[in-house]
């Protein structure tokens, strides 16, 4: 009862910027233009498909995890680490080839239509809507919530199902009643987390043409020339995002810390163990198999046409970016956690530094330019009465872009981290201390050897983050400074699949890495193979 003001309060805020946004929109012509004619529709795609999304991974995601967590069938060792794979792949990409081979041109529907007929072909639901958008992101970011879900079942263990059942309960009973609710906290984050992304993602929906507040910012600055209405629109979308990731997260409660109960999964035997096995194979096939099989045929057909030197400037734009991320924020959460430890009042600091992550990249692609050309309007003051000086330009260089990149994912860098820190408990400091070592050496004897694996986890994490991002990367980019995803968009915008599939499948492999870490040190973690 006690929170009820506090809890009152942060529903408060959203709404608050909601109508300051809305109102503010009113003030300007091209603002009064949108708000009158579009931004309705605008804001209706956005919260359908929030909406859509969440219930899409929240069955998806739950279904997999009590399968592959409390149950045996056949491939089940393979599978559980098989379905996270699609975190590998950018869902702009599953949006293109699923386009491609299932719009009314491609060659699923010309076969089907030479084997059926025109008429039947009526009863095919077009992939070109608010329903194949969803389906789309779902199979994109339901590992979000089947990692957290799985890794819930595994720690509550099979104890509490037989608990359950000792006590009158039927097995489908006693998962609702017991062990789903004791998961509902990790199930509630693993669905804000896929919320978030759906509300920041910008690729997937400009290749559908569903216009969301994220594709309404980016036309806003460059279909319509107005900084100041992308400005407002971006204040809407975080309004927009509040709201959603306060419905997805008061769904949950405090998390219960339970001992691991490994080796406790039933043995699903008949027709039961073929279904849990062709269910989750069919999920993995449709969201991993056919979007990479279809590339490599793609990029079969026109590598040797479309390879040039250009590919060359586009992977090295790519993995600089990538590598200078990665090395920044990897240092910077090295400096900040080693000092929070000094000093816990830093904590503010580093969690108000972590805001960055909920905030979408087209909001902070428009906030930082904005904050960009005020510092190059000041600057340009000061230095205006000194002879032969010039004002340093700021918008539209690579410091820009880094700079709105730290913002995002600093968040990404400082978790693994922060948890590599942890696990350093102080008294190895003070017997360090005690033997005469302090200062730097501390540092490169004890700290750096011990927290390798975090660091590399966070510069690996955000080296592929950054690859693969697109909506900050398309907006904030110097002149000429492709990469692959800008060359995707460039390509998908265009309607042309097959040219896009070769950059496609160099993020692909370079998104495998982190996953393919993640499950070796799992497995590695679990006792596993």
């Amino acid at each position: 009862m006690r929170r009820r003001p506090a809890f009152a309060l942060t529903w408060v805020v959203p709404f608050v910027l909601f109508v300051a946004a809305k109102s503010l929109l009113q003030t300007d012509e091209v603002g009064q233009h949108l708000s009158a004619t579009l931004l309705p529709e605008w804001l209706l795609n956005t919260v359908r498909l929030a909406l859509g999304v969440g219930v899409g991974v929240l069955l998806v995601g739950v279904s997999l995890a009590w399968l592959t967590a409390l149950h045996h069938f056949p491939g089940r060792g393979w599978l559980e680490w098989g379905l996270v794979l699609p975190l590998a792949i950018p869902p702009y990409i599953t949006a293109f080839v699923c386009i491609g081979l299932l719009d009314f041109a491609g060659p699923v529907q010309t076969s089907l239509r030479g084997w059926l007929g025109v008429d039947w072909m009526a009863y095919f639901p077009p992939i070109r809507s608010t329903g194949g958008v969803i389906v789309v992101m779902t199979l994109a970011l339901y590992p979000y919530v089947y990692l957290l879900a799985r890794n819930a079942f595994l720690t509550q263990g099979r104890h509490l199902m037989e608990t359950a059942q000792a006590l009158g309960c039927g097995r489908v009973r006693a998962f609702f009643r017991v062990v789903l609710p004791m998961a509902r906290p990790w199930i509630a984050s693993g669905v804000a987390l896929a919320l978030m992304e759906t509300l920041s993602d910008f690729g997937t929906v400009s290749i559908f043409n569903y216009d969301t507040l994220t594709t309404a910012i980016y036309k806003a600055w460059f279909g319509f020339f107005s900084l100041e209405t992308a400005a407002k629109l971006a204040l809407l979308l975080i309004a927009v995002s509040l709201c959603v990731f306060l419905a997805a997260s008061c769904s949950g409660t405090r998390h219960v810390q339970m001992g691991a109960a490994r080796d406790h999964r039933a043995m699903l035997s008949g027709p039961w163990k073929w279904l849990a096995c062709g269910y989750a194979f069919t999920l993995f096939a449709v969201a991993v198999l056919v979007p990479v099989g279809q590339l490599l045929v793609w990029a079969a057909h026109t590598f040797a046409e479309d390879l040039d030197a250009r590919y060359a400037r586009y992977v090295g734009h790519a993995l600089l970016l990538g590598a200078a991320s990665a090395f920044l924020l990897a240092s910077a959460a090295l400096l900040l956690v080693f000092l929070r430890r000094r000093s816990p009042r830093l904590g503010v600091v580093v969690h108000f530094l972590s805001l960055g992550y909920a905030l979408p990249g087209a909001v902070l692609a428009v906030g930082v330019f904005m904050a960009l050309a005020a510092a190059n309007a000041q600057f340009a003051q000061w230095t205006h009465a000194l002879p032969n000086a010039a004002a340093p330009m700021l918008n539209g260089t690579l410091f820009a872009l880094l700079l709105a990149y730290a913002i995002r994912f600093f968040a990404v860098a400082h978790g693994p981290v922060e948890g590599a820190m942890k696990r350093i408990p102080i008294h190895l400091e003070e017997a360090a201390r005690g033997m005469g070592c302090g200062g730097l050496a501390l540092v490169g004897k004890l700290y750096l050897p011990a927290m390798r694996g975090g660091v590399l986890t966070a510069a690996l994490m955000v080296f592929v983050d950054v690859m693969k991002e697109m909506p900050m990367t398309l907006m904030m980019r110097p002149f000429g400074w492709d990469t692959l995803s800008t060359r995707i968009f460039e390509m998908t915008s265009e309607g042309q699949w097959e040219r896009a599939a070769l950059p496609a499948l160099g993020l692909v492999l370079a998104g495998c890495l982190p996953v393919a870490f993640f499950a070796k040190m799992e497995c590695r973690r679990e006792g596993g193979p």
